[in-house]
């Protein structure tokens, strides 16, 4: 059957379904193929916390969205032009968000009376016209899976567990995706299995197949590769992007890299990763609890290693005294943030901006520490060395926010050449005996006067033997004292220090085309995609709006108070209750104008290019 094909420039599809049902399989499956057809793309998996949540009830429906297209894109798009739902549970939990005439594929097999009723339906949506406004493809895919696998050596449930393999079949055939990737994904992942392997390939077949010869899906789509910047790219997610900066730092500060960890959503992965890579010269040491992983890298540090540790909002606050620890001690420490939706266990899997006061004052006593965001999953590669760069330089603990939405989301990643890292070596020097005085002690808290670092002095080292801990030390000799004014020097000087580092970082830059914009929309971390997405709406509707994004939020680039005061407002969106905006108000004086979401979701483009079209339609 020819059919005919339509060309798109971008598409929305959110897979949607239980949490047992393989949706976050399908979603990076399609991503993969997607990445190495050439498209430009961006994720944004949806699962619940439970490892298995109740089968087709409302809170265990689990969504991966992937948005594409023929040119550069920033987020996973506001709604979808596709659902697939394949169950009740799944279709009244997404419909909300898929706007009128949009396709909808819903596994029928799955709409019984039971599973309608577990979700308040009253009649079956299907068939009571409810769905008129949506082009409507009603699939019956459990019960096509199974027949394309009955004659082969596996239980009907095997068989219906393949059902996404068929979904996934179809949607490649529908939009022309590469088959190569994920039959050679399937043989290496069920290899071993092999009734398992051929039941899935069976089943990934039969979807393309049902596409080229049902008379539902009368058209097929194209989408054509993107215009990108030529180069090696692969397709790659915050917390992998994030473990391989970190792996790159140790290499180009010729250190080893040691991750002390515990297990805690969303952070896990990049254990995980990091795990693999003991060829670098990476140790990981999974800890029995929070406290004794910071404290272990703090240890690390000590020792002279690039020293990290990972976790998510609830185990900051269990590692806190270790970082007070380490801005006393004045010891390089990554302390990597994949914030969560709070407060306590919150939403673990759900993304919020909620952990930056925290990671600005979350400690006892006057204990600043250089904050650095990532701002997309890709990016999450040069934030880690960042804040390398910064840690080493400096002796003093950093603390790089992520979230769940740039962990767990992807994007394509350009590879960088690795002539055009920094060298991370320069940045220090460890102390040696000639750093000795010759007549007198090592002296641990002597400073650099251009960076106010004390020296790194591996423990061991003939003639640097010193003491070391959280009381007050007396400035140069770092022994223990007590005296008032040694301790106001001491505190002033580690402020000083890390008030400096502004000095090494480049000023903020500002996307105002015009040059005349009276609005400037000012965010950090996560929202960068969104924000750029809304900014660009706006100015397609003739608004003029300047746009800025902070990579360093202590201290500030040292010409963020020019910035601010160059425009008449300034918009800060933030994914918490207003917390740069709070910052901003206080150290410029400049009344900020907040948006605020806590919805364990990223903006949509389209809320924020209204938030900013009302903020310019009252000057």
């Amino acid at each position: 059957m020819t059919k005919q094909v339509q060309e798109l420039d971008h598409v929305i599809i959110r897979f949607a379904g239980d949490s047992g049902d393989g949706m976050q399989l399908t979603g990076d499956r399609f991503t993969q193929e997607t990445a190495v057809f050439g498209n430009d793309l961006s994720t944004l998996p949806n699962f619940p916390a439970e490892i298995r949540a109740p089968a087709g009830t409302l809170p265990g429906v689990s969504s991966f969205q992937l948005h594409f297209a023929d040119h550069d894109i920033l987020t996973p798009g506001d709604a979808p032009d596709v659902l697939v739902a394949m169950n009740p549970a799944a279709l009244k939990a997404n419909l909300k968000d898929l706007p009128r005439g949009a396709e909808l594929i819903v596994n029928t097999d799955e709409f019984t009376k039971r599973n309608l009723t577990k979700v308040g339906y009253a009649a079956n949506p299907l068939e009571d016209g409810s769905l008129d406004g949506y082009q409507l493809h009603p699939v019956p895919l459990t019960s096509l899976t199974v027949k394309a696998l009955e004659d082969q050596d596996i239980s009907r449930k095997d068989a219906e567990r393949a059902k996404n393999m068929f979904a996934l079949g179809l949607l490649s055939w529908l939009y022309g995706r590469p088959a190569e990737g994920t039959l050679s994904f399937l043989e290496a992942k069920f290899g071993r299995k092999p009734e398992i392997y051929k039941a899935n390939v069976t089943a990934f077949h039969a979807g393309w197949n049902y596409g080229e010869t049902t008379e539902d899906f009368a058209v097929r789509y194209e989408v054509k590769p993107a215009k990108i910047t030529p180069g090696r790219y692969r397709n790659i997610t915050g917390n992998l992007a994030l473990a391989y900066g970190l792996i790159a730092a140790g290499q180009l500060s010729k250190l080893p890299l040691f991750l002390g960890s515990y297990p805690i959503t969303p952070a896990s992965d990049i254990l995980h990763e990091l795990s693999k890579h003991k060829k670098f010269g990476v140790r990981t040491f999974q800890a029995e609890d929070e406290i004794a992983a910071a404290s272990s890298a703090l240890g690390a540090a000590f020792g002279g290693s690039l020293a990290v540790t990972t976790t998510s909002g609830p185990g900051m606050l269990l590692k806190a005294e270790t970082v007070g620890l380490a801005v006393s001690v004045e010891l390089p420490l990554l302390v990597v943030d994949v914030q969560r939706a709070g407060p306590s266990t919150g939403m673990p899997t759900k993304t919020e901006q909620t952990d930056l006061l925290m990671a600005l004052y979350g400690r006892n006593g006057e204990s600043p520490i250089p904050v650095v965001a990532a701002q997309s999953p890709s990016d999450c590669f040069f934030a880690a060395i960042e804040a390398a760069r910064i840690a080493i330089t400096y002796r003093t603990p950093v603390i790089l926010l992520s979230d769940g939405y740039l962990g767990n989301g992807s994007e394509p990643w350009r590879i960088p050449d690795v002539a055009d890292l920094p060298d991370l070596s320069a940045e220090f020097a460890f102390a040696t005996p000639a750093d000795k005085p010759e007549s007198g002690d090592f002296q641990p808290f002597k400073r650099d006067p251009k960076t106010l670092a004390r020296p790194w002095a591996i423990p061991g080292t003939p003639g640097l033997e010193h003491r070391i801990g959280g009381i007050e030390k007396a400035d140069g000799s770092g022994n223990i004292d007590y005296d008032p004014d040694n301790h106001d020097l001491m505190v002033r000087t580690r402020a000083a220090k890390i008030e400096g580092i502004a000095a090494s970082i480049p000023p903020l830059e500002v996307d105002d085309p015009s040059g005349t914009a009276k609005l400037l929309v000012l965010g950090w971390g996560s929202t960068y995609g969104s924000i750029g997405a809304a900014v660009r709406r706006a100015r397609r509707e003739g608004y003029e709006v300047a746009q800025a994004h902070l990579r360093h939020l202590n201290p500030f680039p040292s010409n963020l108070g020019d910035v601010l005061r160059r425009y008449d407002k300034v918009l800060v969106p933030e994914i918490n209750l207003g917390q740069l905006a709070l910052l901003l108000r206080g150290k410029f004086l400049v009344d900020v104008i907040s948006y605020n979401r806590v919805r364990g979701l990223p903006f949509r483009a389209a809320e924020l290019a209204e938030a900013i079209e009302e903020v310019l339609s009252h000057e």
